[in-house]
């Protein structure tokens, strides 16, 4: 009966947690190496840039990479009998990671899919994140527990972005995303290309690294928005190692689409 008690009262705080968050976007991709968290970042950092509170849950298990893109690793948050709350980064993002749990940056987490599962809802369920315009949930790479753990628990969850870059085998896995989504019934917000495109800094030609266009035709063909592309810029990089994001530092064409990005997002959450 205690068991049942204490579910019940799990159940009541989750929704209660998540009654306060307008919006809520899981950030997924079918493989790695594709930008994933870097994007999501840069989405997260962009929407507070126009006003929005927003809260980051890093649902990467294995690999958390949210508090070091954000320059945040040695923060810890705070808990009390209320819960946990997360670590704050100006203007108007809170971000939660087992990054923040760990005894040191090399400790890995050896986990099967049962303890994955408990701790994405003691994000949920414990994590003070209070009135948020939009949570922005980022996942590991595939379809497997961490996904699915987020998409059954959050109630009300407006859907999924689906990162690639243009390549076939990263649209391959991109496409699995997709039909993932749409088997779960939710809503696919739309498809992000990244690392579309490197413009030479000398010579200002642009040059198709990992091609270009397929993640647009790869929403075409399953019926699902476009939302955008990014091109691969060497500022990029060195913002992601250095702490600070991308969008907060440079005016780039890079920056340029994450803006577009966020202003697509917009339209799509407001129906319009």
């Amino acid at each position: 009966m205690k068991k049942e008690e204490e579910a019940m009262a799990q159940e009541k705080r989750l929704k209660e947690r998540m009654g306060k968050i307008k919006h809520k976007i899981m950030v997924m991709s079918g493989k790695g190496g594709v930008g994933k968290t870097t994007v999501a970042v840069n989405l997260a950092l962009t929407l507070a840039a126009k006003g929005y509170e927003v809260g980051i849950m890093d649902a990467d298990i294995h690999g958390p990479n949210v508090p070091k893109m954000l320059g945040i690793e040695d923060e810890r948050p705070d808990v009390s009998e209320e819960g946990i709350t997360p670590v704050f980064v100006p203007p108007r993002v809170k971000v939660m990671s087992l990054a923040f749990l760990l005894e040191s940056k090399d400790t890995p987490v050896v986990w099967r899919g049962p303890l994955k599962m408990g701790v994405i809802k003691q994000f949920l369920t414990d994590v003070i994140w209070g009135d948020l315009d939009c949570l922005i949930a980022d996942l590991p790479p595939g379809t497997g527990d961490e996904p699915l753990s987020v998409a059954q628990l959050v109630p009300g969850i407006d859907g999924a972005i689906v990162v690639t870059t243009p390549q076939d085998v990263a649209l391959l896995d991109s496409r699995k995303s997709v039909t993932f989504a749409k088997k779960l019934g939710m809503p696919v917000i739309g498809i992000i290309e990244n690392m579309s495109g490197f413009k030479c800094p000398k010579c200002g030609e642009t040059i198709d690294l990992f091609k270009i266009g397929g993640g647009e035709r790869a929403a075409m063909d399953m019926g699902v928005p476009f939302l955008g592309r990014i091109p691969i810029e060497v500022n990029i990089v060195l913002s992601g190692d250095s702490g600070i994001p991308f969008v907060l530092e440079h005016e780039s064409e890079a920056a340029k689409s994450f803006k577009t990005i966020v202003d697509n997002i917009e339209y799509i959450m407001k129906g319009e």
